[in-house]
């Protein structure tokens, strides 16, 4: 496989950080370059990750619940830091309270995510995605 490089972080106040230590292991064992931001991520982090790496997907994570509005705007400030077409996917307890996971796909596809993953998606399922959408076997 042609290595692609993700940035992988937990954005915005969430501090939980086994997941990401799993997907951070999943994906590298995988044959990607992971860049693991850690926990407490800002856009802009993602951002500057993704420059200065050349990354090719940025994979956010939240389980705190508040990912909806910590996520609002990235798409655009990826178009507007010259990253237009940067694979975007995002996963976990991504909102407050049981919603229809249709519902909340539908909204964070609005937001300019290319792929939106539930809670208890498994790191295997986002790799074949990752690697669907980044064109490696």
């Amino acid at each position: 496989m042609e290595q692609k490089t993700l940035v992988i972080g937990v954005i915005g106040a969430d501090v939980h950080a086994v997941g990401i230590k799993i997907l951070d292991h999943a994906f590298t064992d995988a044959g990607f370059n992971v860049i693991n931001l850690g926990v407490m991520v800002s856009q802009e982090e993602y951002i500057a990750a993704a420059i200065e790496s050349d990354a090719d997907a940025i994979v956010v994570s939240s389980l705190y619940g508040h990912g909806e509005l910590d996520c609002r705007g990235l798409r655009q400030k990826c178009d507007e830091a010259g990253l237009e077409g940067i694979l975007l996917y995002v996963g976990g307890n991504i909102v407050v309270g049981k919603q229809p996971f249709e519902d909340v796909e539908r909204r964070f596809l609005a937001m300019g995510f290319d792929r939106v993953f539930p809670p208890g998606t498994s790191p295997e399922t986002t790799i074949a995605s990752l690697k669907k959408d980044l064109g490696v076997e």
